[in-house]
């Protein structure tokens, strides 16, 4: 959300990481795989950064895939030789690759050494990774006011999401999270859902079609929730809650978001928390007022009561009394003052 994913470096590629700190490393390949960044590739120096540089990192590259690359400069500081970081990420890749890595970014350069990372670039297409590309980069940049790391992150994650449509119902991208397709079964289950047809509807991501698939459509009193959700996967609950509240019958449709902790992937959770908003924002749209948002790790949460206080906190204003402080111990008896007479 911060949109950081949890994955780490692996042992070997942090024993690279080491190495690199030798100086004879010119250009390092690091790519995300089952959940870990890992080592995919590596050059040693052969002549000047500037010579190097087109001979090197254009030959790294998989046109579809994202990676990020490790370019060790010439010129050092405190910490050692500066290096350069370009995050290549293609507009044709996957939604959720783009994700995944513009959020894991921060967490590769902590393990690397951020002093050590002079300079970053995000590139998107193919002439960017090149010499004259980076180049280019250099003369368009106007020094910027200094941003703060979630800025740093928050900016990195618009890049990848802003110019992505992904059907003809769908609004850009922005920081609002990813809006995927909705299939038939799903909106006509909400239209049905407004007209009082059903109170409980149950969806899930296909993560690889990127769209949201209708589970479950029934009736059902609230003591049958818990069942309802499921312990190993993420899941969108929308419920009509009937209760009594001051004396008034009430229904309150709530949206329930279930992520049964970490027993989910990393790219399951990221993406159902990516596009909660925007999948709200459409349910709205379709007719049905939802009152509140709940996000629960286990079917249990669900009680009657619990639902009961969501909706109505119960709000308790207490006002301590004020005690006056005591006197100074010691201090003696008070003092009487006499009135003095006045003149006539």
């Amino acid at each position: 959300m911060s949109h950081q994913t949890g994955i780490q470096a692996n042992d070997k590629l942090k024993k690279y990481f080491a190495k690199c700190k030798e100086g004879k490393i010119r250009v390092l390949k690091v790519s995300i795989e089952n959940e870990e960044l890992v080592h995919s590739d590596e050059k040693k120096v052969k002549s000047t950064w500037e010579q190097d540089y087109d001979k090197m990192i254009p030959p790294l590259i998989k046109e579809d895939q994202p990676c990020y690359i490790l370019y060790r400069l010439d010129s050092k500081n405190a910490c050692g030789y500066e290096w350069l970081l370009l995050s290549w990420s293609p507009d044709t890749a996957p939604i959720r690759q783009k994700m995944l890595y513009a959020s894991t970014k921060a967490t590769l350069k902590q393990e690397f050494g951020s002093a050590q990372i002079k300079e970053e670039i995000h590139c998107t297409m193919l002439n960017e990774l090149t010499f004259e590309g980076y180049k280019s980069h250099k003369s368009d940049i106007l020094a910027p006011a200094p941003l703060t790391t979630r800025e740093e992150e928050l900016q990195e994650i618009r890049k990848t999401e802003v110019h992505t449509d992904i059907s003809a119902i769908s609004k850009h991208q922005t920081l609002g999270g990813v809006q995927f397709p909705v299939t038939d079964g799903v909106k006509d289950a909400i239209h049905e859902m407004a007209k009082g047809l059903h109170n409980y509807l149950q969806f899930k991501i296909d993560i690889e079609e990127e769209k949201i698939h209708l589970v479950l459509k029934e009736s059902i009193t609230v003591d049958k929730l818990p069942a309802r959700v499921p312990e190993n996967n993420a899941r969108y609950h929308l419920y009509r809650f009937k209760h009594t509240h001051e004396g008034d019958l009430m229904e309150s449709v709530v949206f329930i978001y279930s992520m049964p902790g970490y027993n989910c992937t990393i790219k399951e959770r990221m993406l159902y928390s990516s596009c909660k908003s925007p999948f709200t924002d459409t349910i709205t749209s379709w007719g049905i007022n939802i009152e509140k948002k709940i996000e629960i790790d286990v079917g249990s949460e669900l009680t009657e009561e619990f639902l009961y206080e969501e909706l109505h906190p119960t709000t308790t204003l207490h006002r301590p009394k004020f005690a006056k402080p005591k006197g100074p111990p010691g201090r003696g008896p008070k003092r009487l003052t006499k009135t003095q007479p006045t003149d006539n």
